[in-house]
């Protein structure tokens, strides 16, 4: 047996809604009834990155790093692939840029969405700190 499992259906369209365990996620390649895939998958990437970087945080030491906001931004190829992510995470803790590189080194470690994209998606990521 599978460690993940879903089912995605389409009645008509371009609309999909997938079961994933008890929630339902509807994608929609047109954007009119729910975000596209490209904008499920950098989403995605943020939700994970970012309980990653708290563990990140937690493994170097800090384990406050208050509020953390993830500020996503992706690019498109005229084929409308991925091509570039970039990450703006905004942390209350006011740390030093060496602490933050520390903890960003060991999110992308930890991170599962990040190990699963070919490296040239993986995100440029800048930090704040003191941002709220």
């Amino acid at each position: 047996m599978s460690d993940i499992q879903t089912s995605t259906v389409s009645e008509e369209g371009f609309a999909s809604t997938s079961q994933v365990g008890d929630f339902e996620l509807t994608i929609d390649a047109t954007n009119e009834d729910g975000p596209d895939p490209n904008q499920v998958l950098v989403a995605d990437y943020a939700s994970c990155f970012l309980p990653a970087f708290r563990v990140g945080g937690q493994q170097t030491g800090h384990d406050d790093l208050g509020k953390v906001q993830i500020d996503a931004d992706a690019d498109l190829n005229d084929d409308d692939d991925l091509e570039r992510i970039s990450f703006a995470i905004h942390v209350e803790a006011n740390l030093d840029d060496g602490e933050f590189d520390e903890i960003v080194d060991r999110a992308e470690g930890i991170c599962h969405v990040h190990a699963a994209l070919r490296e040239e998606l993986h995100a440029d990521i800048e930090v704040h700190g003191g941002a709220f």
